[in-house]
């Protein structure tokens, strides 16, 4: 089911019945401030293993998960100074930061080396969203593993049909991915040039 939100002004009784859907256990596409991604509540098991079938993609690759805040991500990783003085000042934006994962982290999100992939995009609807639920929700790009990533929501109801519950329409958006910057050892390290700029690494 498609479902209209305003991507400047996203309706609360809209927003509360997409994060009721994650509530019971749904998979969603929604927009972010790159392009559209397909998630699940972080703690939705059964939602984890539908977003690795509907995507076609490995197993050994886990999904990186949006935070509404610092805060909440101080909750689910361990932030360093540079961590977090990196996040403060490029958040929200279009990076997925690689910290090392706490122990409330699922397993199913974290690498063998138990990092974790963690965004705070500038899109408002996602943002409302996250909040909303009350917790984390995972974060993967809206296409098949190979493919490239889709942008029109129209488009992800046609390729993904019935293996979502939900597609959040808020407007045609670009195909780019995030800038993934690890935060693990000595010095930030770009891991992915996306749509991110990081000449502030330089700083």
């Amino acid at each position: 089911m498609l479902l209209e939100i305003n991507p400047d002004n996203p309706q609360p009784r809209l927003i509360a019945q997409v994060a009721r859907s994650l509530q019971d256990g749904g998979v969603i596409a929604y927009p972010t401030d790159t392009t559209y991604g397909i998630g699940c509540s972080i703690f939705n098991k059964k939602g984890l293993e539908r977003i690795y079938q509907v995507k076609q993609r490995d197993k050994r690759k886990p999904f990186s998960f949006i935070c509404s805040d610092l805060a909440e991500v101080s909750r689910y990783a361990r932030l360093s100074n540079m961590a977090f003085k990196a996040m403060k000042r490029c958040l929200p934006g279009p990076y997925t930061f690689v910290l090392e994962a706490s122990r409330e982290v699922p397993d199913l999100l974290t690498t063998r080396q138990k990092t974790v992939g963690i965004r705070i995009p500038d899109n408002r609807i996602c943002m409302a969203i996250v909040q909303q639920l009350g917790a984390p929700i995972v974060t993967t790009s809206a296409n098949l593993t190979g493919e490239e990533p889709v942008g029109d929501p129209f488009e992800i109801q046609r390729i993904f049909g019935n293996g979502l519950d939900l597609v959040v329409d808020g407007g045609l958006l670009t195909t780019d991915v995030s800038t993934v910057i690890s935060m693990i050892g000595d010095r930030p390290e770009v891991l992915r040039q996306g749509s991110g700029l990081c000449d502030w690494l330089l700083g």
